[in-house]
């Protein structure tokens, strides 16, 4: 089976621009129809099958990231993707301004069935970059892996990566999925073509597959890197293109991902980096549904850190198509969010349990000698959503946000906050965003519009209630 040809990007060539380029200069209508039919998937899975019956599936080999191996640690930095000579004023204002950084994540987001799904989610991701304080204004997005369904082929990435995302005004990067990297028997394309297409360029290029939309494609090294951004660094990885479990390292592809994970880490610890430490794939590491878990991928990530001496604050992940948060409870007696978001638009969602409805918060793993406790927090299999991080110099706090409600609604459903310094989930500090001041403002100017009778009133009847409430403490 071949790709079919879009007719609206046949021919258009890269262009090349000295800056990069997000969103449209003008908002446009969502898209109610695909510009490139989406034929049905099932001959393609249907060959898939029989090829692993006959032959086995196994994880393929993937290119290197630029400079590897001789960088041990491929990076890239949010200064980078910003480009230009206004990159580093943008840093300067995230990091002396704000004082944090906000941005978004999440993965699944493909849509196979139509746009209208996969807009569902983006406009409300759009929305929070409306925002009365500046410091609340996302400054990039992180996919987590299956960005174009159903084998990432380059055919579909107008439909499903740039116009969902057209109006969206920051750079958005990837991990890799499994549907980015599969092939399937009679498909003209290779394994991460189109991924390493759209998301590692070495130049801020307009690719073809854009069409005439603006956005330039991301420049990330490779499959694998380190993310360098104020506050918080995210070391994403490649699990590879198996349905599961997730594989960053074995026979078939290598062990350059476990050197990379390693010298990640050793920098980390070189330079006793104090900011946010995330890990980014696609496969979860804890799944409570069908596609379940990685304990082999969580042995090879946990020797690195044990040997290092150097643990996430966090892990996020895609796959599964819902929302899930799992906490591990370390011996030390830190604890580490892992986090599922899959349900960033590709449908249909995926229903925990068919037969019950699963109650949380519940131990779904208890202490041993080769596990830690792992307890199943909270969860959403009903909606699409993202995540919403926010991250200063002391705090991590990830929030959930299912698109059902709507993009007038900034009020998570779920967040979980991590203590920097101790490593444990505490209360979210939330910043000052003018309201105690605005609202005294409001209060000042009711009291003067009341009679002044009343006016006096109010403060006397404040004062005694103080010496009333004072009075009832002795």
């Amino acid at each position: 089976m071949a790709n079919p040809t879009p007719p609206s990007t046949s021919g258009l060539p890269n262009r090349t621009l000295d800056t990069p380029e997000f969103a449209q200069p003008q908002p446009t209508p969502d898209p109610t129809t695909f510009v490139v039919k989406h034929p049905s998937d099932d001959p393609l899975y249907t060959s898939l099958d029989a090829y692993n019956k006959e032959h086995g599936l196994h994880a393929t080999p993937f290119p290197n990231p630029r400079g590897f191996p001789q960088n041990p640690e491929p990076r890239l930095t949010l200064q980078d993707v910003l480009g230009g000579a206004t990159a580093a004023t943008n840093i300067g204002n995230i990091t002396n301004t704000n004082k944090q950084i906000v941005f978004h994540a999440l993965g699944d987001c493909g849509s196979v069935g139509g746009p209208v799904d996969q807009n569902y989610v983006t406009d409300k991701l759009v929305a929070d970059f409306n925002e009365v304080d500046p410091r609340q204004v996302p400054q990039f997005h992180m996919l987590l892996g299956d960005i174009v369904y159903s084998f990432g082929q380059v055919v579909y990435y107008y439909d499903q990566f740039y116009e969902p995302y057209r109006d969206y005004p920051a750079p958005i990067l990837a991990a890799a999925g499994n549907h980015d990297a599969s092939v399937a028997p009679g498909l003209n394309e290779t394994s991460l073509e189109g991924y390493l297409r759209n998301f590692c360029q070495s130049d801020f290029v307009v690719m073809p597959e854009a069409n005439k939309l603006s956005r330039t494609a991301q420049i990330q090294p490779g499959v694998f890197f380190t993310f360098d951004a104020p506050f918080v660094r995210i070391i994403v990885l490649f699990s590879n293109w198996l349905e599961n479990p997730g594989i960053i390292s074995d026979a078939d592809t290598g062990t350059a991902q476990l050197t990379f994970l390693k010298a990640a880490l050793t920098r980390v610890k070189t330079e006793n980096y104090k900011g946010a430490l995330l890990l980014a794939h696609h496969h979860p590491i804890y799944a409570y549904s069908r596609n379940g878990g990685s304990p082999a991928m969580l042995a090879q990530i946990d020797a690195i850190c044990k040997e290092v001496g150097v643990w996430p604050h966090a892990d996020l992940a895609g796959h599964s198509h819902n929302y899930q948060r799992f906490t591990r409870y370390r011996p030390d007696g830190t604890e580490i969010p892992y986090i599922v978001c899959g349900n960033g638009g590709h449908a249909p969602l995926q229903v925990l349990s068919k037969t019950q409805t699963i109650r949380a918060p519940q131990i779904v793993q208890q202490p041993s000698a080769s596990t830690d406790k792992v307890s199943f927090d909270r969860y959403d299999d009903k909606n699409f959503g993202y995540l919403r991080i926010t991250v200063n110099s002391t705090q991590l706090h990830i929030e959930y946000h299912p698109a059902s409600d709507g993009t007038t609604t900034k009020t998570p459903d779920d967040a979980v906050t991590v203590d920097l310094a101790s490593r444990k989930i505490v209360n979210f500090n939330p910043p000052d965003t003018g309201m105690p001041k605005a609202a005294a403002a409001t209060h000042a100017a009711m009291v003067a519009q009341l009679p002044k009778s009343r006016a006096r009133e109010a403060p006397a009847q404040e004062t005694r209630g103080k010496k009333k409430k004072t009075a009832s403490k002795r």
